[in-house]
């Protein structure tokens, strides 16, 4: 690909969706086992991605099942994020549900107050907000050697730059997720609304690089290059690297739930969108934030709807011994 161009906007020949190259030759299943066993492997100090740092507002608790460990969220005078164990220690009664009063927790069964120190039994986690995502730390569930801080992907910085997240759940597993994002062979086919002229340029270890174009409406695209790394065992990003957009990131993080009622496991995709671009239209995107974050979130919903159904998909063949991969 080329430096960015004046105008961004292509316009591509009519195709029919079964003409495109098929992909499924290139998309080999060990490659992608392989990809996603050293995602896996690597650490993550024991910090999962809790929500988007907006979903946790001052004045009210936010409750989150990670890994099976209730988890409370609520924010101090300040602002400054706070976590800890989700059940009252004094009767049980879930913290999610309580009152926040000047930056503290109060219980509603019986007003036992929480500051975010330990007291009465209850126990703080560590918890870390980055500007655009919540994190808990869960040494227990972890297991691994604990980090100060999450690992947060490089990011370009928040000056000029547009965010939203999205927040999904599936019937699988972070892995599932994982993989799924590991296999971007499948865009075109899998998601024509939105992509179209897809090519993997680069497939080596840890980094896939794929030229693909963004459909806009009818035969108006947006090519871009775009790279594919897994910094951590339930994180993959998106970088745009070249084209328009240049130095936007896609940020899924896969965390896992706990089982659901059928007793299979649930994770909850939580996405973040870093956008950022030269144009000076992108100010006025900027400014009308509270209008384009929705229009944000629904295009990433529009993909997690084929994407969740891909891993549930996988999961349900891994249950049962039947997955070809």
């Amino acid at each position: 690909m080329t430096a960015r161009a004046p105008y961004p906007l292509r316009l591509r020949r009519r195709a029919a969706w079964e003409d495109q190259r098929p992909t499924w030759r290139a998309a080999g299943p060990a490659l992608i086992a392989e990809a996603l066993a050293r995602a896996t492997a690597r650490t993550a100090g024991n910090w999962y991605v809790l929500a988007g740092s907006a979903d946790i507002a001052a004045g009210r608790p936010f409750g989150r099942t990670v890994g099976g460990v209730e988890v409370v969220a609520w924010r101090d005078r300040a602002g400054r994020l706070l976590a800890g164990q989700g059940a009252c220690p004094h009767l049980g009664a879930p913290l999610k549900d309580s009152r926040v009063r000047c930056g503290r927790l109060l219980c509603h069964w019986h007003g036992l107050a929480l500051d975010g120190r330990p007291f009465a039994g209850w126990e703080p986690f560590p918890a870390h907000d980055d500007g655009v995502l919540a994190w808990v730390r869960l040494d227990g569930l972890g297991g691994e050697e604990p980090l100060a801080a999450p690992p947060v992907p490089a990011r370009p910085g928040p000056a000029g730059t547009l965010h939203s997240v999205f927040t999904g759940t599936g019937r699988c597993e972070p892995a599932d997720v994982v993989a799924n994002r590991l296999d971007p062979w499948h865009g075109a086919w899998f998601h024509p609304y939105s992509f179209v002229d897809l090519t993997v340029v680069a497939d080596a270890p840890d980094r896939l690089a794929v030229d693909v174009s963004f459909r806009v409406a009818g035969r108006a695209v947006v090519p871009v290059r775009a790279v594919f790394t897994a910094p951590g065992p339930r994180t993959v990003t998106m970088l745009i690297e070249e084209g328009e957009g240049r130095g936007s990131v896609v940020e899924t993080h896969a965390t896992p739930l706990g089982p659901g009622p059928d007793g299979a496991p649930r994770t909850a995709v939580i996405e973040a969108v870093v956008a950022t671009s030269h144009r000076p239209g992108f100010a006025l995107a900027r400014a009308a934030a509270p209008l384009a974050r929705p229009l944000m979130r629904a295009a990433a919903a529009r993909l997690w709807r084929d994407d969740l159904a891909y891993a549930e998909r996988r999961w349900a063949l891994r249950e049962r011994g039947a997955f070809p991969g």
